[in-house]
């Protein structure tokens, strides 16, 4: 139960950074390989406000999360939205430019550095002892808190304006635009959210791997995350982490020494060759 517990935790952090990416992928048809980085941003928001600056903790949690949406949007309007229209590798290798700089900026700010720092929570330590198993409440809120922004943004993209209106751009942004939808607005809300949901997932990984210049390589693990779920399926997204997370830990566990780095990426060679779209991708018919 530790491991499966472990396993998902991980798996939830790769699951919320994979969600990212398939948001602003069914948005702008644009995948973002600076996800990881605005994970590693928003953790270092958290460090900051938390450590340096001693904000109380759940007011510098909210802060980060709204100041690296804020980053998102601004990444969107300032570097993205010029270069509409152009071919897939261009924004592909704006996004990557994106990461390194973050990263370099990161390096060289007065307090972050290229140590490591350590984000102190109020759950910090906490064993809970379950069925003869002991589980860290770190593993916990993990769970408990993916679980419970999964369920808010169920309710968000059904019933709320906002979520509507994303939705709508995800599937025709062309149509969206002319029942009178800010295709441009929206896309800017939806990587400020893709950014809030980063910055969740930093700070709930903080206190394990700590905060540090290199955390958003984690990103990398994620896209075959996305990619096991299906690339336009938001449920995937988190579905495909949890696979992902669960055959790590269980490979680490039962595999000799080595296989634990490989086993998600042959799960992901396995997924591509048995059904291509992936696990929980939408099945959308056209007549030709």
């Amino acid at each position: 139960m530790q491991i499966v517990i472990s396993g998902l935790a991980v798996g939830c952090v790769y699951g919320l950074i994979a969600l990212g990416f398939v948001l602003i992928y069914k948005a702008t048809e644009t995948v973002n390989f600076a996800q990881g980085e605005l994970m590693m941003i928003g953790a270092y928001f958290a460090y900051t406000m938390a450590e340096l600056w001693h904000w109380p903790f759940l007011l510098s949690v909210l802060l980060a999360i709204l100041a690296t949406a804020l980053v998102g949007a601004a990444i969107e309007r300032v570097l993205l939205r010029p270069i509409e229209g152009e071919p897939t590798i261009a924004v592909i290798m704006v996004t990557l430019a994106i990461g390194m700089i973050a990263r370099g900026v990161a390096s060289a700010m007065p307090g972050w550095g290229t140590d490591t720092h350590h984000l102190r929570v109020p759950y910090q330590g906490g064993l809970v002892d379950l069925f003869q198993a002991r589980l860290s409440m770190e593993h916990i809120v993990i769970v408990c808190s993916t679980a419970g922004l999964c369920l808010a943004l169920f309710y968000f993209f059904r019933a709320a304006k906002l979520g509507l209106a994303m939705r709508a751009v995800s599937q025709n942004q062309l149509a969206a635009y002319y029942i009178g939808i800010p295709v441009s607005g929206t896309n800017a809300r939806v990587w400020a959210l893709s950014g809030g949901i980063a910055a969740v997932a930093g700070i709930l990984m903080a206190p394990i791997t700590f905060v540090h210049i290199n955390m958003g390589s984690v990103g990398v693990m994620a896209i075959p995350a996305a990619v096991i779920g299906g690339f336009g399926s938001i449920p995937g997204a988190v579905a495909g982490g949890l696979i992902l997370g669960l055959c790590e830990s269980l490979a680490g566990l039962y595999l000799p020494e080595g296989f634990k780095d490989a086993a998600p990426h042959v799960l992901v060679l396995l997924v591509l060759m048995i059904k291509p779209s992936g696990l929980f991708a939408d099945q959308i018919r056209k007549k030709v």
